[in-house]
């Protein structure tokens, strides 16, 4: 899930990011942006407190955009984007942007897929003609996909089947979301990928891989106007291509509680609830997803919250305990609450205690003081993110192509001071019926010896 504060800096942290802000007045400039004659955007913020860049291509286009029977196929794609082109050969990217002393990598989610590249700014040129090459000449090699789409299905293997909370997790959403393609995980189900063939993802390649579908967002020491010609030199000559129709399946209204289990070896038990919430569309004038932020940063924001100090330090029914929303997203967004109940108490247990936090602030409300918390937290970590130029090329980009702005991120912000104790408690009393609710529980089965022996942390994605 995604926690609504991932990064938590400690009250020093806090003073000297805002110290930072202060010193570093060109970090927080305003980006500037351009749209090329061929339907690209691009957006770049300066930031000159070292000589790097971050170079990003984002693609409006990610797991929800597939088909049943085609799952996983924008994240094979993303795979494939490092297999060459007409100029550059098999893995040949990669090692020229480490041979400029740089780094990079790839993402799929379900909303976007995108490509960076944090390099001395003295490469960047080299990098969006590499950038630029491979979004309008990539080579697709039935021989270089075969091996590749080996490595997405243990991938799968290793993520998903190997992993039983992420097996709960896919599970779920299969269950809540009936129609919308946020049913279908991203890295796509088994069947699909054993099925998947080369010219299948060069289709996707063509349909969605095309300049007016792109955004490219640069942050660090450059200048704008001078970024603004190289783009016009790399990308503006790339030809874009009509976009198909964009027809995403709404949703019907949920009519009542769903369970499911999940029998999968384990060590414990597990349990994941789900509510149907509404997410941001209109920045300035919702205010529901506000106050669903600050009640999911309220149960589990810092190590304080009520989730960890009541039910895991507390009582200590639980071993875990969590809660997760996530305001901006293309698709249809839920609230979650998860956790692992402790040794000697049952997942009826931590349900009914989950349930019993958020009743408790159904019908006494949230103090001022904890509010303020969560609020300060949020801030600090708005400007922890500005401390990073990945932090700020990653908020930019995620916003732009999930159709709102950059100009939207002090904005929202702004909201989040706003937000009153009594609309948390409204949400609170609003959005948590059992008729919205999906529930999902891990039924932990014998662990053998040779899956235990073999068991290891998951390496992060390197495309």
């Amino acid at each position: 899930m995604k926690r609504i504060l991932p990064s938590r800096p400690s009250p020093s942290r806090y003073a000297l990011l805002l110290l930072l802000a202060a010193l570093a007045p060109a970090a927080l400039a305003n980006p500037f942006e351009k749209t090329l004659d061929n339907g690209m955007r691009v957006i770049v913020k300066e930031d000159h407190r070292a000589p790097t860049v971050v170079h990003m291509v984002w693609y409006r286009t990610g797991a929800m955009d597939e088909q049943d029977g085609a799952s996983g196929l924008a994240h094979m794609l993303e795979h494939m984007m490092f297999k060459g082109t007409r100029k550059v050969g098999p893995g040949e990217f990669s090692k020229r942007v480490a041979a400029a002393g740089g780094r990079d990598n790839a993402f799929t989610s379900r909303d976007y897929t995108a490509y960076f590249q944090q390099v001395p700014k003295r490469a960047l040129p080299e990098m969006m003609a590499l950038e630029a090459d491979r979004m309008v000449n990539l080579k697709l090699d039935p021989k270089e996909f075969a091996p590749e789409l080996k490595v997405v299905m243990e991938e799968r293997r290793m993520r998903t089947e190997d992993n039983p909370q992420a097996l709960v997790y896919e599970r779920l959403n299969a269950t809540a979301f009936q129609v919308h393609p946020y049913r279908r995980p991203v890295i796509g189900w088994m069947d699909d990928l054993a099925h998947m063939t080369w010219q299948d993802a060069e289709r996707w390649y063509q349909r969605w891989y095309t300049p007016g579908n792109a955004t490219l967002v640069v942050v660090g020491d450059v200048d704008h106007q001078a970024l603004f010609k190289l783009a016009e030199q790399h990308y503006g000559p790339l030809k874009s291509r009509a976009l198909p129709e964009r027809r995403i399946l709404a949703e019907p209204q949920q009519l009542g509680i769903k369970r499911i289990n999940v029998k999968a070896p384990a060590k414990l038990p597990y349990l994941l609830m789900a509510w149907k919430a509404p997410k941001l569309v209109d920045v300035n004038r919702d205010r529901d997803p506000y106050a669903l932020e600050m009640l999911a940063a309220v149960l589990d924001g810092h190590e304080a919250s009520r989730l960890s100090k009541n039910l895991v330090r507390g009582s200590r029914l639980a071993q875990s305990a969590g809660a997760g929303y996530d305001t901006t997203l293309r698709g249809e967004s839920m609230f979650m609450l998860d956790g692992q109940p402790a040794e000697g108490h049952t997942i009826a247990e931590l349900e009914n205690a989950l349930r019993e936090e958020l009743r408790q602030i159904q019908e006494q409300g949230v103090t001022e003081t904890e509010l303020a918390r969560v609020k300060n937290q949020a801030i600090a970590s708005q400007i922890y993110k500005r401390d990073s130029m990945m932090g700020q090329a990653m908020e930019i980009g995620m916003l732009e192509v999930i159709g709102m702005h950059w100009q939207d991120i002090d904005r929202m912000i702004e909201q989040l001071r706003t937000v009153t104790a009594a609309e948390v408690q409204a949400v609170a009393r609003k959005y948590f019926s059992d008729d919205t609710l999906t529930i999902a529980t891990l039924d932990p089965q014998p662990i053998s010896e040779e899956a235990d022996s073999k068991a290891a942390p998951t390496a992060a994605h390197a495309h």
